[in-house]
């Protein structure tokens, strides 16, 4: 029956893949202004704008680009960069280690503050404790993560002078690996102060929602009779919400996580720009100024498969999580 589901859930991955290819293709394709033109500038000529329309396959019937497209993107041949001269895929390679460090140390910073708050609101119900961490949820998801990243930059960066305000340092695992092998983590140190601010103002909003989904679940769970009993037992109350209420609550918390750290990645578009952290979101906003289309497809393509694949790697840690899950 497991084999079933698992079998079923990788099924679905393939026309949820190529939806989301069509759906970029059409994006792309509905950008309003024409890529040649806006390309080679409004006094080129119509022989040049040609030239680069028969070059980029633009010339040809939009079922042929289509197919010319999805083959671009299975075999990873993304071109090259029209602004930047240099394939696509390499540019990729540079800039998506940045943001999935970024997202990583985001998702940190979001259960570092999320599964404490969450559990001390179901736990403490309408206390000040439960008041104070649902207005810090509801000012978490209110405020948007630019207007947090630029208050962060003017308190701890301009006035306080403790952070720097942009740029990444060195890969954070390399540095701290670095520092245990040489004893000076001083790299460590200086890339942890780079990161320390983007990753926050990006887990925020995060831990905001995944709050909210541990209260609420935890809420449910211990009102549940099996919760009752284990306190008539006389069972350490630290046990019986962390080892029966808190594991109990954790499918539905799962789900929220992932779809939080998918959105982190796609966010970090705009905590890349207010930060300069040279990862997926600065290429992608380069891009679209410059009607890249080439990095734009890749990179959006990118973020999208990977979202399906978070998505994939959920619903199979949904078998290993709940035993009853079956085929159905």
């Amino acid at each position: 029956m497991r084999a079933k589901y698992i079998m079923k859930r990788l099924l679905y991955v393939i026309p949820t893949a190529f939806g989301v290819l069509v759906i970029i293709f059409i994006l792309l394709r509905s950008m309003p202004g024409d890529f040649a033109t806006a390309l080679l500038g409004q006094d080129a000529s119509i022989e040049d704008i040609e030239r680069v329309r028969e070059q980029y396959g633009l010339n040809q019937s939009i079922f042929v680009q289509f197919v010319s497209y999805v083959k671009q993107l299975l075999t990873f041949n993304f071109g090259d960069s029209v602004i930047y001269k240099t394939p696509v895929i390499e540019m990729i390679k540079t800039a998506f280690p940045a943001t999935l460090e970024l997202s990583v140390m985001g998702l940190v910073w979001a259960l570092l503050i999320s599964v404490p708050l969450g559990i001390v609101s179901a736990v403490k119900q309408n206390s000040w404790l439960d008041n104070a961490s649902m207005v810090f949820a509801q000012i978490g998801i209110s405020m948007p993560v630019f207007w947090m990243g630029l208050l962060m930059i003017l308190l701890f960066s301009v006035q306080l002078n403790w952070l720097p305000s942009f740029g990444r340092g060195e890969p954070l695992l390399e540095a701290l690996m670095q520092g245990f092998v040489t004893g000076n983590f001083g790299s460590f140190t200086r890339s942890f102060r780079k990161i320390l601010m983007p990753s926050f103002a990006l887990g925020i909003m995060g831990s905001a929602m995944i709050s909210r989904m541990i209260r609420s679940t935890m809420l449910e769970v211990l009102d549940m009779d099996y919760i009752r009993t284990a306190r008539a037992k006389g069972t350490k109350e630290f046990k019986v919400v962390m080892r029966h209420a808190f594991r109990n609550a954790m499918p539905p918390v799962i789900t929220i996580v992932a779809l939080q750290f998918g959105a982190m990645l796609g966010g970090s578009i705009v905590t890349e720009t207010v930060f300069s952290w040279p990862g997926i979101g600065q290429i992608i906003v380069t891009a679209i100024l410059n009607r890249d289309y080439p990095v734009v497809q890749a990179a959006v393509f990118l973020i999208a498969i990977l979202f399906v694949i978070i998505n994939l790697i959920v619903d199979l840690l949904y078998v290993v999580i709940n035993p009853k899950i079956n085929e159905g």
